[in-house]
């Protein structure tokens, strides 16, 4: 019920017909209002009314400084204290409620005096009657001194009591003149809703975009219902800039009306359990393939009706065909997007056959495709034992190593599952660096499988909640399959490149990948040595044991040359029993270090015990132009005078450094 409809206010044609049959001044047009009136109909449901009027006139009271130590208050129709006036001394309720009493029963001003504080003060009440009928609608209580009371504080009181009655009116006027705008409005809403609804229906027709069907139906609803509350809660599918649609909570109490319109598929109603006069609406949004989201709606139940709920049911099943049309038409051409951007990837990825460069050209086209804030891709490291942040646009995450299991790449890792978080703020079960350190909350993440084995995991991670929606993570899966397929084709001609790079028996580099190398490293470098590692009579060893235990021994001699340089020396071997070990970045005397470890292990660890000769070589910056196949020449020619001295020598470019 309305605040005026409490009242008991007539219809405002009734009145006015009925104001200008009693002879009302026809040349006064409102003459008409100041002949209404409050009915002992409307007594009690004036308190506010009553209230309201009286805080008015309190605050006039101010201008005038003799009554500051008066104490007022106000009483309804039946002398009861009014509970909405807070702010008064409400310790001499008893005093006034006494007083009023004797008002309401002789229909005339009543004083009594009490001893309060040692001193005298006259408690009395004023009747405020209506204007036609003069019935007492509420009773104004004042409290003095004696003194200001016999000195003339009582005709005062009854004066200011004047204004009460007029301050009470002119609200009561307002309030009515109100009712009649709303009356108006109303009837004036009401012969516009069809032609509205029509324009709606056809505004969201024309329209194929899903943000602007449900950007219309909320400006609709919202420009039909001014007051009231609403918000749109969308499936985890859809995204929207605007502030009133929001994601479909996860939880929802079991009477919630949303829940209860998602779950049934129609419109739902609950009057609010806190306030009587609030209406709680839940609408659908669906289509024929499914309720996609649902309109949370509150509002005055006063002004809602059967015929609101007709025109609101109307524009929400409207709403939904339109939305699901835009939706099929936003699909096909997301779509067309995808099969444009696996194709742009597939081709971009087929360009290269280094590992690098792929998971470079995967991280770049992911990071645009998905517009996500940040790519991660971990990739299996055996050599450094765990998975490696390969790419990364968070730096301080890049080439760290991961152990099995370690958050969530880890995990996806593991478990060989693809994964979606859409609040990790409120779901950690497990901790994640890269959500941490970038302040991610949603993720979308995919096993790399090459050639049928997981390999690694792809990571997509953005700030903002609820981000990523289910076809971002199924076209995920799909990239990670394109993604898959290129880094085994890589890791295929990476293998036959190695395959090809290196000799069979020995497991070191062939002769070719060891000039190819040493003409790049000079190209780079300041200075380098070749050694030349020549195994000692090694036909004889042949002929004494047989070629297979010859094999054998060249095999040893090969693992302790491995074993005994940098990992970024070049072993290789250079031809039959012929080894050769390029060191970078190292002058004659450290490379004779070397050479003499190699020949004093040799000598020691070989069974049957051997010995090898060693020539070195070297080249400097300072030196001119030392080609490949003259520094290949001075150093046989070293190991040519260590084989001529005896053998189990290291000889630098014919100079004896060390004999056994």
């Amino acid at each position: 019920m309305s605040e005026q409809e409490a009242y008991g206010l007539k219809d405002s044609r009734m009145l006015l017909q009925d104001t200008m049959q009693s002879g009302g001044d026809s040349d006064d047009p409102a003459a008409w209002l100041r002949e209404t009136d409050i009915v002992s109909y409307d007594f009690p449901y004036a308190a506010n009314l009553i209230a309201d009027s009286f805080i008015e006139w309190q605050g006039e009271l101010n201008a005038l400084p003799f009554t500051k130590n008066w104490e007022w208050c106000v009483l309804d129709a039946e002398g009861r204290w009014i509970d909405q006036i807070k702010d008064r001394q409400e310790q001499w309720r008893p005093q006034w409620e006494e007083a009023a009493a004797v008002s309401v029963s002789s229909g005339k001003m009543h004083a009594m005096q009490f001893l309060v504080e040692d001193r005298d003060v006259n408690f009395f009440t004023i009747p405020m009657f209506t204007r036609n009928h003069r019935e007492i609608f509420a009773l104004l209580g004042c409290a003095m001194s004696t003194e200001q009371y016999e000195q003339g504080g009582k005709h005062t009181a009854e004066a200011m009591a004047l204004h009460f009655h007029t301050c009470f009116y002119r609200r009561f006027e307002h309030v009515f003149v109100s009712d009649l705008a709303n009356v108006h409005l109303h009837a004036e809403r009401e012969s516009n809703r069809r032609s509205i609804l029509f324009q709606i229906v056809q505004r969201m027709h024309d329209n194929i975009d899903v943000n602007a069907v449900l950007t219309e139906v909320i400006d609709s609803i919202s420009a039909m219902y001014p007051g009231a509350r609403l918000e749109l809660f969308m499936s985890q599918d859809h995204r929207s800039s605007n502030p009133q649609v929001k994601p479909l909570p996860l939880l929802w109490t079991k009477n919630d009306v949303c829940a209860r319109a998602f779950k049934d598929g129609r419109v739902a109603i609950e009057t609010s359990l806190e306030d009587s006069h609030v209406v709680e609406i839940g609408l659908p949004l669906g289509g024929k393939q499914g309720v996609y989201g649902v309109f949370h709606m509150i509002m005055d139940n006063q002004v809602f009706s059967d015929m609101d709920l007709q025109f609101l049911s109307m524009v929400a099943d409207t709403a939904g065909t339109a939305f699901e049309n835009a939706k099929l038409y936003e699909r096909s051409n997301q779509l067309i997007r995808e099969l444009r951007m696996s194709n742009e990837l597939t081709q971009r990825l087929n360009k290269s056959l280094r590992l690098g460069e792929i998971f470079q050209f995967a991280f770049e086209e992911l990071l645009e495709m998905f517009e996500a804030d940040y790519c991660c891709i971990v990739h299996m490291n055996e050599e450094k034992g765990g998975l490696e942040v390969i790419a990364c646009n968070h730096q301080p995450l890049l080439h760290e190593i991961l152990k099995d299991g370690q958050g969530l790449g880890g995990k996806v890792y593991a478990t060989g599952e693809p994964l979606i978080l859409s609040d990790y703020i409120n779901n950690n079960a497990t901790a994640s660096r890269l959500m941490d350190s970038t302040d991610s909350q949603s993720l979308i993440a995919t096993p790399l499988n090459v050639g049928g084995e997981v390999r690694g995991a792809i990571m997509l991670a953005h700030r903002d909640a609820h981000y990523f929606s289910y076809d971002n993570y199924r076209l995920l899966q799909a990239m990670a399959g394109h993604i898959g397929l290129a880094v085994g084709n890589a890791r295929l001609h990476a293998e036959v490149r190695r395959l090809a790079n290196r000799d069979t028996l020995t497991g070191l580099f062939a002769r070719h990948y060891l000039d190819e190398m040493i003409k790049e490293r000079q190209n780079t470098d300041f200075c380098g040595s070749l050694i030349v590692v020549d195994i000692d009579q090694f036909k004889a060893v042949n002929d004494t044991y047989g070629h297979q235990k010859g094999d054998k021994i060249l095999k040893q001699v090969s693992e302790i040359v491995k074993s005994s340089i940098r990992q970024g020396d070049i072993a290789a071997r250079w031809g039959g029993e012929e080894l050769a070990v390029y060191l970078p970045q190292l002058g004659v005397q450290q490379s004779v270090l070397v050479a003499e470890r190699i020949r004093e292990r040799v000598m020691g660890e070989t069974e049957p015990r051997v010995t090898v000769s060693c020539g070195i070589a070297e080249w400097s910056w300072t030196d001119e132009r030392v080609s490949v196949e003259t520094l290949f020449y001075r150093a046989d020619m070293a190991l040519y005078e260590a084989k001529n001295n005896g053998r189990n020598l290291v000889i630098v470019d014919n100079k004896t450094i060390n004999a056994f």
